[in-house]
């Protein structure tokens, strides 16, 4: 009896490739994909992925499957987003829909199905290390999503399967072309799902229906230079739209909730050399017994720069860089690297 694979379906391309190479390296692969919002989303989980998914199925003649999550998608992704915008933070949902969704609700339907593994089209790596389960980066650089699965637990990593990590974008796409697979040169959207336009504050708003109120833009001294639409429609590091003149170039440097104030100043004052991390989750090891010279990055699409990393308690840590970062902006993930391996990450506070 071939051992049975669950294969993560997304529409895309990548997650295709996937199943034609675990059917082709002789699995037994069942296709599901996950229903996330009601209506169907403008992007990513729309209806028209679904059906692509499902065509993709047809032609590897596997059974494919809808699951609907739209009521765990909206608990644990959309409702914890908007909180953390309140906040003022700047969250990464699809790291929450991997904690809470991907990897937590899908290997549930790996045992209902007895199969043996989860497979996704994430370009990351697993390998086993003497008694410990390792996540390493992609061998794709540009593509290398290691960083948004930093929360994966040792259980998770040993039932999961991801087989593009080796592969370059063009070498999948090359996959999908020779087998025929009409998604094979489908673009991939780089925004949030559930956010049309990336227009985030817009969303939030006709969401909860609340109404965020104006309030002062101030310089570090405390000067009142303007007002403000709303918190929710600033980040940290933002330029544009500030709706103020000045003479220099001027950044939002940070966000107090409890006065409804946007602080900005210069681009200098956005450099900090330390921060800290709550919700740490280890991979390459247990815990950090001593202070550990890492790369550590802040954002995705961005490369690790030397840090000390310290652990501080049982699920924090303390990052001191060697130079000053720009734009450590809470709610964001902390991932930590020894090399192409993932030491750990957090959510930045």
């Amino acid at each position: 009896m071939k051992n049975r694979a669950l294969i993560a379906m997304s529409g895309g391309v990548d997650s295709a490739v996937s199943a034609i190479l675990m059917q082709e390296t002789g699995y037994d692969c069942i296709g599901v994909t996950m229903k996330l919002i009601a209506n169907g989303g403008s992007k990513c989980c729309s209806l028209e992925d679904i059906n692509d998914a499902r065509k993709v199925a047809w032609k590897l003649g596997i059974p494919h499957y809808v699951l609907n999550y739209t009521e765990e998608f909206t608990k644990y992704v959309i409702k914890p987003f908007i909180a953390s915008y309140e906040k003022g933070e700047t969250p990464n949902p699809c790291i929450e829909c991997n904690r809470h969704l991907k990897f937590s609700l899908l290997p549930r339907r790996v045992k209902e199905l007895e199969a043996e593994t989860l497979v996704t089209g994430h370009y990351a790596q697993i390998e086993k290390s003497g008694d410990r389960w390792l996540l390493k980066k992609g061998a794709d650089s540009k593509k290398d999503q290691s960083y948004v699965l930093f929360m994966m637990s040792q259980e998770e990593l040993a039932h999961t399967s991801l087989p593009l990590g080796k592969l370059s974008k063009a070498e999948v796409r090359e996959i999908a072309a020779s087998r025929g697979l009409a998604n094979a040169e489908k673009t991939e959207s780089q925004d949030i799902c559930f956010v049309d336009d990336g227009d985030y504050a817009f969303f939030i708003e006709t969401y909860t229906g609340k109404v965020y109120p104006e309030g002062n833009i101030t310089d570090i001294e405390g000067k009142i230079l303007g007002r403000h639409r709303g918190l929710i429609h600033y980040t940290l590091g933002q330029r544009r739209g500030l709706g103020i003149a000045f003479n220099t170039p001027i950044y939002v440097k940070a966000k107090n909730i409890d006065t409804n104030t946007l602080v900005v100043g210069d681009e200098s004052t956005l450099y900090t050399k330390t921060f800290s991390a709550n919700q740490v989750n280890f991979i390459a090891c247990e815990n950090i017994t001593q202070p550990l010279r890492l790369g550590v990055k802040t954002r995705y699409l961005q490369k690790e720069s030397s840090a000390l990393v310290i652990q501080t308690g049982p699920d924090t840590i303390r990052v001191e860089f060697d130079e000053p970062h720009r734009a450590i902006t809470p709610g964001q993930a902390a991932v930590f690297y020894d090399g192409d391996i993932v030491v750990g990450g957090g959510t930045i506070m």
